[in-house]
């Protein structure tokens, strides 16, 4: 495939922007809701993302935010609740009619929200894979349900850029279709199917290996959701194919010697003779007390054969806390 399904997207986009697709994406996660904070119904029609990017853990102290394929401007009106400043906020889009509709559900939202200032959200039209942004100047970069549409070259490149603009220890947060059934090419070649976030999903752990070989030191699986289904009488499929959501933060710090990081929601729980456990490898495990590793904590813990250690399988559900 060329890299004209780039051109197919943009145009399905527009198409979207102009005339509002309600339901076009399908996502279990429920809308935020905080005080003083309306959203426009025009703008959650709008919501054209699998997931949520929106963490307020990530959001402490006011970050610059660098929000990519801002859809209705749902997302980027919930990061400026937490960023009330100048620009705090910036918005890229490479679809001018989406840049417009956003614009439009923005002044939509001001009356109705006291808090807001239209000046909290930047807009700026670019393509993530040449970001319109200086080199390490946000805290907070986020993407829903875009990452999915790009071939593998793209997807890498989109992932670099994200790592360039964030600074030392930034997060980027990403929510995007994975599958674990392969994909038939036919689909996979569908610029159509592809625009629509169904055909692009790879295996999560290809996913991950992506982001973590751009540079992440540290990736956090956050949530992990029934999204869609292709069926052979409606796709031309063998058979069913099951295609989940996930929620997954990325932070740019280093990579360990022995490799990143990666939480996907495992626990440990020590219930041995003494108080404490210690590994040797600033691992203390407080007896009945479970504490969440990540999978290579995971993994060398399981390695010493102890009968007193009990390690969960992956949840797919972490929120942080962790000990690497």
């Amino acid at each position: 495939m060329s890299s004209s399904y780039l051109e197919t997207t943009k145009d399905f986009y527009k198409t979207a922007a102009i005339s509002p697709m309600e339901g076009l994406c399908c996502t279990t996660t429920p809308i935020w809701r905080f005080p003083e904070l309306e959203i426009p119904s025009q703008m959650l029609e709008m919501n054209y993302g699998c997931g949520t990017t929106v963490h307020p853990r990530d959001l402490v102290n006011s970050p610059k935010v660098l929000y990519v394929g801002i859809g209705g401007g749902l997302e980027i009106f919930q990061f400026s609740y937490f960023c009330r400043k100048p620009s705090g906020v910036i918005g890229v889009d490479p679809v001018p009619e989406m840049l417009e509709a956003c614009q439009t559900n923005l002044s939509l939202a001001e009356p109705s929200n006291p808090w807001f200032q239209r000046s909290f959200i930047e807009l700026r039209q670019g393509d993530a894979l040449s970001l319109p942004i200086a080199d390490e100047s946000v805290d907070v970069a986020a993407q829903n349900c875009l990452f999915n549409i790009f071939r593998q070259k793209e997807l890498k490149l989109a992932l670099e850029e994200m790592y360039r603009v964030l600074r030392p220890n930034g997060r980027l947060v990403l929510s995007d279709p994975v599958c674990e059934t392969q994909i038939p090419e036919t689909l996979r070649s569908d610029e159509g199917l592809r625009a629509l976030c169904l055909s692009g999903a790879i295996p999560l752990r290809e996913y991950l290996e992506l982001i973590t070989e751009t540079g992440f030191g540290t990736v956090e699986v956050r949530a992990r959701r029934p999204y869609r289904v292709l069926d052979p009488t409606h796709y031309p499929v063998d058979e069913l194919i099951f295609i989940e959501s996930v929620e997954v933060c990325a932070i740019k710090d280093p990579v360990p010697p022995d490799g990143p990081c990666i939480f996907t929601g495992r626990t440990a729980i020590y219930y041995g003779t003494n108080e404490v456990f210690d590994d040797g490898h600033g691992h203390s495990l407080m007896r009945n007390q479970p504490l969440s590793i990540c999978d290579k904590t995971a993994g060398a813990l399981e390695s010493l054969g102890r009968q007193d250690i009990y390690i969960t399988p992956s949840t797919f559900f972490y929120d942080g806390g962790g000990c690497c």
